[in-house]
């Protein structure tokens, strides 16, 4: 059972908390390329910089460095990985016995806001060219395919997207008011801008 205090990785004298997942600090993938890391990275710096007078968070801002400084470092990431085994296998086993945690939740729900926002930002720029495949929102978000099916699942039962001639996914204008709806009355989280998806591609 993993508890409060930090562990030592072995051979290098890295310390990491054993309790915490980085991964999921910086919202993508374990298997996400270094590219994307840092991509994500600075996103998310600069909203929780504390200079920035609407979303800054201080607490915040140090804990993404401190994912950063492990998974963009190839051997202190490696070292890392073996004890993040060990976090999702306890998670999993949780999960399996029916007993999600908040934390699970609040994942989820993050990673379906993110899906609209960049299907609205696609709808935006491109109107002729809506949808996006669950591949591409995979790859611009640094989640695994298998991971997206659930989240896909719900938003169009919600009938917040729809599914294209070619299977794409695409935003409904109920999928446009949620997500503004829910930004003007929640605390400000990740938002993706038009020139990060645009850049994606």
């Amino acid at each position: 059972m993993p508890t409060n205090e930090p562990k030592s990785s072995q051979g290098d004298g890295q310390v990491y908390a054993e309790t915490t997942d980085y991964y999921e600090l910086l919202q993508i993938s374990p298997n996400a390329d270094p590219d994307t890391v840092t991509r994500v990275f600075r996103l998310l710096a600069r909203r929780y910089h504390p200079d920035q007078p609407d979303t800054g968070n201080e607490e915040k801002f140090r804990e993404i460095l401190a994912a950063y400084a492990v998974l963009n470092d190839p051997e202190k990431r490696a070292h890392y990985d073996v004890n993040h085994t060990g976090i999702r296998r306890e998670r999993w086993r949780f999960v399996a016995e029916g007993a999600p945690t908040a934390g699970d939740y609040v994942a989820e729900q993050q990673v379906r806001l993110v899906v609209l926002e960049i299907l609205y930002s696609r709808r935006r720029t491109e109107p002729h060219k809506p949808g996006l495949s669950l591949l591409d929102l995979a790859e611009l978000m640094g989640q695994p395919l298998e991971h997206l099916e659930f989240s896909s699942w719900y938003l169009v039962m919600k009938k917040l997207v729809v599914r294209n001639d070619q299977s794409q996914l695409q935003i409904t204008a109920d999928g446009v008011d949620y997500l503004e709806e829910h930004r003007r009355n929640e605390s400000p989280r990740l938002r993706l801008t038009e020139r990060t998806t645009l850049g994606s591609h």
